[in-house]
């Protein structure tokens, strides 16, 4: 079994801590994302586990073993890095095929290994060129291939896609999972990009300044976000962010958006009365008719198309701006005044001057074993 165990990590350069008594465990066989934005420590702390660099403070355990004295060849780890890490002499072929060489395979398996990966990645007609004729996303996939290729049982991906082409990067982020779990590897996986996570991940770990400040799985991550930053990494457009102050009706609590009632089923009540900021994504509000349940009125100020989506700027009675996200070709108006409906059991509630996480009406409703 490769598990792999982070205790009590601190990593400092000069009086910079850049990971901060961080911990964590990956069970075997499982894809960890390290997720969050430039800067948050995820390439160092990879780098500390393959053993590139070493840690000031704490302990990093491979298949239960202290890797404190143990070099980086002999770790048993596959590494795709951002900087393609490719030997300059020699060619795609034989840089894919050296895990292969280094443990003695006859060259009938390193060639079929070789091929097998080099064309789910894409990269079987370069196989000949050497990195100095290959572009950026040709390296990258071939950096990736390379650490695939001796199906090592521990996988270390630095942001493998960053450079390939929007076409492939889709197609590899469906591929890749069938190809990592196929393979039964550990997989600890760097991005910036919150749906390769999503799409990637069996748990997510996000990270800022050094620290892990949420883990869970893709859809925990998604229905209850720890605070409202992680919640703003999550989504495009990014979450609707409103200053609330919840309420205690008949019917439950609520909040008010232009005089209009919001319904949050499953909150808690010790939300009445607090200061609140309610998340609400785009996707969840919808334009509506004047005069139907629940109907908001709105002035829309621009409307943006993109792609698969439209994404409308409106504003309400009182100067919020709300965005309104739909399929694209979906009717819509895109100028003049609208009414908009929200869908509260999909909002959050985060406390206004921490920012952190009160309540989730979807994570609530799910716990309770309703349909979220």
């Amino acid at each position: 079994m490769t598990t792999l165990q982070l205790k009590n990590i601190v990593k400092r350069y000069k009086s910079q801590t850049v990971l901060d008594d961080l911990s964590l465990s990956v069970a075997d066989g499982e894809t960890l994302v390290l997720f969050g934005p430039s800067g948050a420590g995820k390439t160092v702390l990879l780098r500390m586990v393959a053993g590139v660099i070493e840690p000031d403070e704490g302990q990093i355990l491979i298949g239960g073993e202290d890797m404190a004295e143990v070099d980086a060849e002999h770790r048993g780890i596959g590494m795709a890095f951002q900087n393609f890490a490719l030997f300059p002499h020699m060619s795609a072929f034989d840089n894919i095929a050296s895990p292969l060489t280094a443990t003695r395979s006859s060259k009938d398996a390193i060639a079929a290994g070789v091929q097998k990966v080099a064309k789910l990645l894409k990269i079987d007609h370069v196989l000949s060129h050497h990195p100095k004729a290959l572009s950026n996303g040709q390296k990258q996939r071939t950096a990736l291939a390379r650490a695939l290729a001796g199906s090592p049982p521990l996988l270390l991906l630095d942001d493998p896609l960053r450079n390939v082409d929007a076409k492939l990067r889709f197609e590899m982020r469906l591929e890749l999972p069938r190809l990592l779990a196929a393979q039964g590897a550990t997989v600890v996986y760097v991005t910036q990009d919150y749906k390769e996570a999503m799409a990637l991940g069996d748990r997510i770990a996000v990270m800022s300044q050094g620290r892990i400040r949420q883990i869970g799985t893709p859809a925990e991550i998604y229905l209850a976000p720890a605070d409202i930053e992680i919640a703003r990494l999550f989504g495009d457009p990014t979450i609707n962010l409103l200053d609330v102050v919840p309420k205690e009706g008949p019917d439950g609590i609520y909040v008010e958006l232009s005089d209009v009632r919001i319904a949050l089923p499953g909150m808690p009540g010790a939300v009445v009365g607090k200061s609140c900021v309610i998340g609400l994504r785009p996707e969840a509000i919808v334009f509506t008719k004047a005069g139907a349940p629940g109907a908001i009125p709105v002035a829309v100020e621009a409307e943006t198309p993109l792609n698969e989506k439209t994404v409308t700027l409106v504003m309400t009675m009182r100067k919020r701006e709300v965005l309104v996200s739909r399929p694209a070709g979906t009717p819509g108006p895109a100028s003049g005044p609208a009414h908009i409906a929200v869908d509260g059991r999909t909002a959050f509630l985060f406390d206004k001057q921490s920012g952190a996480l009160i309540a989730s009406a979807a994570a609530s409703m799910t716990r309770n074993g309703e349909a979220a």
